[in-house]
């Protein structure tokens, strides 16, 4: 069974929107480069280890991006063993493929999908175990 590992929330106004999280919630929300990262912002809701790994079960942690479309929504990111497996059963099981399976830097691979009923779901395999 696959799990959700991380959550992607879009915004409008990056700053306005990490100052919301962080009041409202407490979460820190930091910068990456952005030539390499393209302006995404990692949130950490849970305590992590010195390789960012969640020290509390059942926590996770997301980021937080500019929005590309009105209504695109939150949305939830499964960490699978393989990208191309997981869509192959995506399409199986009626959904389609929204962004083919990319490289993050060298640590892990992402794409993203719709289900049956619009909604977004991220795919993320570790590329280092």
């Amino acid at each position: 069974m696959d799990k959700v590992g991380h959550f992607e929330v879009p915004a409008d106004n990056i700053e306005r929107a990490k100052a919301f999280y962080q009041n409202a919630f407490g979460w820190q929300i930091h910068a990456l480069p952005e030539a390499e990262f393209h302006n995404y912002h990692p949130i950490t809701t849970t305590p992590t280890d010195e390789n960012h790994m969640i020290k509390e079960p059942g926590g996770i942690n997301g980021g937080l991006y500019k929005r590309s479309r009105p209504d695109e929504p939150t949305s939830i990111v499964v960490e699978v063993q393989s990208i191309e497996d997981a869509i192959a059963k995506v399409k199986k099981a009626g959904g389609t493929v929204v962004l083919e399976k990319q490289l993050v830097a060298d640590f892990g691979a992402y794409a993203r999908v719709k289900d049956t009923e619009g909604n977004l779901v991220g795919l993320w395999e570790n590329l280092k175990r």
